[in-house]
């Protein structure tokens, strides 16, 4: 799945790719093959298209449905008219890019020569006519990435039946569900072409989630605002951001720099960078000129690696029982205290008048209180007046074992209902939003054991059972509304993650916590990129020193699925400022820029640089180095076989697997560049 995946054989009996069926033309369709489809309701298929057009230099289809997005309502454009201009934008871009001479490969290594622009088909379903009148049984590979699960699963086996050999790249929600639907689309596959190579059957079919994706890099955001981890093979790689050094003084420079920060990230009127800033934005894989030369700018720099822990299950706030704070108010647990107070002094009273044994004293003592003593009629007069102090004590006592008893009942009756804020809670992460980006980052973060309190305002979210589940608390409101952050203890919480689907929610969120607690660090959740670099441009004027940082989901994950299409794995894709840089492991063998070249040698500045090589026999690797190796039940973790402190002058081999850290583009030239070598092989 990491190697070079070469198209899957064709079906027998069907005709080949590219030769038209009878009766099956259709006016319209288009002639060629090897193209892509993508299928989707949201900005995630609109980023997906944009990825595979401009970066990859596919020629692509992209399948939409009529009217406005669902998600967005309140945008005045369609699903087509935001696609076509999200496509301008992103063409004025490349053009300024190229004429600045600034593209990480150069004008003669242009990914979009000859290509014509993306088909915007509009269709409310993926039915059996739409995804033929778009040429599935031609395509290379499809992208399924509507929003509802069960149009995704239906389409996917539409497809499948369709074209046995596509690679389906779909998005799903539910792991589990996508683990055997992903078994089940490649067992028909082997089914409709008996003898297929396994190997091929690994990429023929992937399943992601666009929130699986996203979730490390934002709650990475709320809790540093700098650092990134990344997994390889059991491993944890952190890139961290770093400031720029004072004058005289000397930083790590880490295993390498990953990147320059922006010109200007230090300067309160300066904004993220992104793909459209030009030399002001930030500088991905720089070479060692670069960054001695660059001066006043931040970096970013691969700056450890340790061993991860198998996954274990998020952690639940406050613990596995219920402690005595949860089940009893606070002015009812004072009140018991007083009662015990003042039941000792009349023990300690009795004994020191009456002379009687601290034992008996105690036993007489609970029995007035308890009202079940005879009256002391012939007893000292201290006697009686300790009898009567012990009754006004039991008076006391009775509405306090009341209270104590309903307390109880309803703490157990509400044991199923959503948790409250505690009163005392300081230094936590205020979560908008649960729907499915927000319940995969509240996940993350218990995971990393980070007390959260998350703000709802839909009682059926979807991550309202899996908060009341782990005991989260939770405020169920309109987060617009005065008196919710207030609710969510926003004074004393440590940053903001404001996630809802909504920008301007986001936005106003955002602003109202602000001028609540003002040096309050924030992520919110934006698409658009010129709205995004307004937002911070603005919020770092007004607050320059607090920490503001902007993140779009789907730009996020639109790398990760583009790279699947293309029938690769990535280990990651790290946000840099408003730009993403993706960790990937290639086999050596393909790539003329790879092999037989050392390792300095094969070090591209702003398109890939390789970080470590898998030292296992090809036989026995893992074909998942993003996944956790298990631990043996006896003895230590099996040691990884990466080695990532590399010599310069290491020759790389054909039989090799990197692991690289690369910019869009670069790692699109080194797929483009291995497709074209492979059929010579």
């Amino acid at each position: 799945m990491l190697g070079f995946v070469p198209p899957l054989p064709q079906q027998p009996g069907r005709p080949p790719a590219g030769r038209p069926q009878p009766g099956r033309q259709q006016p319209g369709r288009p002639p060629s093959t090897g193209h892509m489809i993508v299928c989707g309701d949201d900005a995630l298929a609109r980023r997906l298209a944009v990825e595979l057009r401009f970066v990859y230099g596919e020629r692509v289809t992209l399948l939409l449905p009529p009217g406005r997005d669902a998600n967005s309502p309140e945008t005045p454009l369609t699903q087509r008219g935001r696609a076509a201009a999200l496509f301008g934008r992103m063409s004025a871009a490349m053009n300024r890019t190229a004429a600045n001479g600034n593209g990480s490969t150069g004008g003669s290594n242009d990914t979009n020569a000859g290509v014509e622009a993306v088909r915007i088909m509009e269709a409310p379903e993926p039915s059996d006519d739409v995804l033929e009148e778009a040429g599935v049984d031609r395509a290379a590979a499809l992208a399924l990435v509507y929003d509802d699960d069960e149009r995704n699963i239906r389409a996917a086996l539409t497809a499948r039946r369709l074209n046995p050999r596509l690679r389906l790249v779909i998005r799903l929600y539910n792991r589990k569900l996508g683990q055997h639907l992903e078994e089940l689309l490649d067992q028909a596959a082997a089914v409709a072409m008996p003898g297929i190579d396994p190997a091929l059957l690994d990429a023929s079919t992937t399943v992601l989630s666009d929130a699986d994706t996203a979730a490390p890099a934002l709650a990475a955001t709320a809790l540093t605002g700098s650092s990134k981890v990344i997994q390889a093979e059991g491993l944890l790689l952190r890139a961290a951001e770093r400031p720029p050094p004072r004058p005289g003084e000397t930083l790590d420079p880490g295993l390498c720099t990953l990147a320059l920060l922006s010109s200007t990230t230090n300067d309160p009127a300066g904004s993220e960078g992104s793909d459209s800033s030009g030399a002001e934005g930030p500088q991905l894989l720089p070479d060692e000129q670069t960054v001695a030369a660059a001066e006043g700018r931040g970096t970013v720099v691969l700056e450890a690696i340790s061993r991860a822990d198998p996954d274990r299950p998020a952690t639940r706030m406050g613990g596995r029982g219920a402690p005595l704070a949860q089940v009893f108010s606070r002015r009812l647990r004072w009140s018991a205290l007083g009662v015990a107070v003042a039941a000792v002094a009349l023990v300690i009273a009795s004994v020191l008048t009456t002379e009687d044994s601290l034992l008996h004293s105690s036993y007489l003592t609970l029995l007035d209180l308890l009202g079940m003593n005879d009256p002391a009629e012939d007893a000292p007069a201290a006697r009686q007046i300790i009898q009567l102090l012990s009754g006004v004590a039991g008076l006391l006592l009775l509405p306090l074992l009341i209270a104590a008893v309903l307390e109880a009942f309803g703490t157990l009756r509400t044991a199923s209902s959503l948790r409250r804020p505690p009163r005392g809670l300081s230094g936590h992460v205020v979560l908008l939003g649960l729907g499915k980006i927000g319940t995969r980052v509240l996940v993350r973060l218990r995971e990393l054991d980070i007390p959260v309190v998350v703000v709802e305002e839909d009682p059926e979210a979807r991550g309202i059972p899996l908060a009341r589940s782990m005991h989260v608390p939770t405020v169920l409101g309109d987060v617009t509304q005065e008196g919710v952050l207030e609710a969510a203890k926003i004074r004393r919480a440590h940053a903001l993650l404001a996630l809802t689907s909504i920008d301007t929610t986001n936005l106003e969120a955002t602003l109202y916590a602000r001028s609540v607690k003002p040096d309050l660090r924030v992520a919110l959740r934006l698409y658009d990129d010129e709205f995004a670099t307004a937002v911070y441009r603005t919020l770092r004027t007004a607050h320059p020193q607090a920490l503001t940082r902007s993140r779009s989901v789907s730009h996020l994950a639109a790398p990760s699925f583009a790279v699947a299409m293309m029938g690769r794995q990535i280990l990651g894709a790290v946000p840099v400022e408003r730009k993403v840089m993706l960790f990937a492991a290639l086999e050596v063998a393909g790539h003329p820029q790879l092999e037989g070249r050392t390792v300095e040698q094969a070090f591209q500045a702003s398109s890939w640089r390789v970080l470590a090589i898998d030292a296992t026999p090809p036989a026995d690797r893992n074909p998942d180095l993003a996944a956790v190796p298990p631990h043996p039940p006896q003895g230590p973790p099996t040691p990884s076989g990466l080695v990532w402190d590399l010599h310069p002058g290491y020759v790389l081999r054909a039989q090799d697997r990197v692991v690289i850290a690369a910019t869009r583009r670069g790692l699109a030239e080194l797929l483009r560049r291995q497709r074209t070598v492979a059929p010579q092989q």
